[in-house]
C-alpha cells in the first residue's frame, strides 16, 4: 500500500551534515585519555553505534559516563569547525519546503553543538523544531508524533545509522536509509529500511518521481547499462577508488550510459565527473553481467562494459561525493585489495588471469 509522505523526520549527524571527521577525531581524544589505542576511521565507523553508551559500555566500562562525556565536548569545540553541509542536504530541504513539507530534527548532537553548527550550514528555515541531545531516539519518536499530530503512514525518518531505522519501527514510520554517514551499506541493509539511498539527491529524486509516495525499494523493469574504467596512470598504475554505496570496497570510476550518449562518451564523463581526469587510448576488455550483488547497497541488474583506459595530462584526481578515498596502485598490487567482485573479474582479465 502506497502512502504520500507530509512530514520527514531527520537524523544530524551524517544525513543533512558531515559532522564524522570531527566525531571520530574527538571520540579518540577519549580512548586516549582513557589509556586506549585510537581507532582508524574503518573500524570506528564499524563499531559506532547509537545509543552512545553502548559503545562507551564495549570500550570503556570502567570509566563514568560523566567523565567521557567532558572529554569529549571539550575536544569537540576544538575540531567542529571541520563540519560542513552534506551534498544534495539543501537542495533537498527546499525541495521539502516547495512541496510543503513538514521537517522536523531528531538528534543526539548537543544543542551547544548544534547551534555552532547551524549558523554554518543556515538550514533552520527549513525545521519546523529540532529535538537534541537525545541518546534513544526510540523513546522520543511517539512524543514527536504527538506533539505535531503527525500521521505515522504519512511521515518518514531519514537517518544514516541502524539506529535510525530502529527508530522509525519503533514510531511505526517510514525509514530511509542514507550512505552519507556513519553506517556502511552493509550494516544498513541488515535493518532492512524501506529505502536506501545513496545520498539525498537521489531520495529526491525519488519522491518526485512518485509524487511522495514510499512504494518500498522495488528493482528496475530492466537491466542498467554501464561504464568503467582502469586508468593508467604514466608509472602504469591504475587508480582505484573506494565507495559507500559498494559495501566501502575497492572499485573503479565509472556509471550509467545516458540516453542518446555512446558509451565512449559516458566513459568520457563518468571519469571527468567522478575522478577530474581525462583519459585516451581506450580499450574495450568485456562485459559483464552484475545480477543482485550483495556488496551494492540496493538490489539491481548491472550490464557492465568494462574498458581499459590511460590519464591524458595532469593526474590531479579529485573526487566527488560519490567516492571517499582513492588510490594509484600496481595493478598486481590492486588484485591484492579488498576488491568489489566486478573489479576483481576486470583486474584479473586485464592480467591474463582468466580469458576475457
Amino acid at each position: 500500500m502506497t502512502q504520500v509522505i507530509r512530514n520527514i523526520i531527520f537524523d544530524w549527524s551524517g544525513t543533512l551534515v558531515d559532522d564524522l571527521p570531527a566525531v571520530w577525531q574527538a571520540t579518540n581524544h577519549v580512548l586516549v585519555m582513557a589509556g586506549l589505542a585510537e581507532l582508524t576511521l574503518d573500524q570506528f565507523r564499524s563499531e559506532f553505534s547509537l545509543p552512545f553508551k553502548g559503545f562507551y559500555d564495549r570500550h570503556l566500562p570502567h570509566v563514568k559516563i560523566e567523565q567521557l562525556e567532558t572529554w569529549f565536548h571539550a575536544r569537540f569545540k576544538t575540531v567542529q569547525d571541520s563540519i560542513v553541509p552534506l551534498p544534495h542536504a539543501r537542495e533537498f530541504l527546499e525541495f521539502c519546503r516547495n512541496r510543503d513539507l513538514r521537517c522536523f530534527v531528531l538528534s543526539a548532537v548537543h544543542r551547544d553543538h548544534f547551534a555552532v553548527q547551524e549558523t554554518t550550514v543556515g538550514f533552520t528555515a527549513f525545521i519546523k523544531q529540532a529535538y537534541l541531545g537525545v541518546w534513544d531516539k526510540r523513546a522520543k519518536i511517539h512524543e514527536i508524533l504527538s506533539d505535531h499530530k503527525l500521521h505515522p503512514g504519512e511521515t518518514l525518518f531519514v537517518g544514516d545509522m541502524q539506529h535510525d531505522i530502529e527508530t522509525a519501527k519503533h514510531g511505526g514510520v517510514h525509514s530511509c536509509a542514507v550512505l552519507t554517514g556513519y553506517n556502511s551499506a552493509a550494516q544498513l541493509r541488515a535493518s532492512e529500511p524501506d529505502l536506501i539511498v545513496e545520498h539525498l539527491g537521489e531520495l529526491r529524486q525519488i519522491l518526485e518521481r512518485t509524487n511522495l509516495e514510499i512504494c518500498g525499494s522495488a528493482p528496475a523493469e530492466h537491466p542498467v547499462v554501464t561504464v568503467g574504467a582502469l586508468i593508467f596512470n604514466s608509472s602504469r598504475q591504475v587508480l582505484m577508488i573506494r565507495t559507500h554505496k559498494w559495501s566501502n570496497l575497492w572499485g573503479i570510476p565509472g556509471g550509467k550510459i545516458r540516453y542518446g550518449e555512446s558509451s565512449i562518451d559516458a566513459l568520457h564523463r563518468e571519469v571527468k565527473e567522478e575522478t577530474n581526469l581525462d583519459i585516451s587510448n581506450i580499450r574495450f576488455v568485456l562485459a559483464q553481467d552484475c545480477l543482485h550483488s550483495k556488496e551494492f547497497y540496493r538490489d539491481a541488474h548491472f550490464v557492465l562494459l568494462n574498458y581499459t583506459c590511460d590519464c591524458t595530462g595532469p593526474e590531479d584526481v579529485r573526487l566527488n561525493e560519490e567516492a571517499n578515498d582513492y588510490c594509484w596502485a600496481t595493478p598486481e598490487a590492486a588484485l591484492k585489495m579488498d576488491l568489489n567482485t566486478p573489479t576483481r573479474i576486470l583486474l584479473e582479465a586485464v592480467l591474463g588471469k582468466v580469458a576475457p
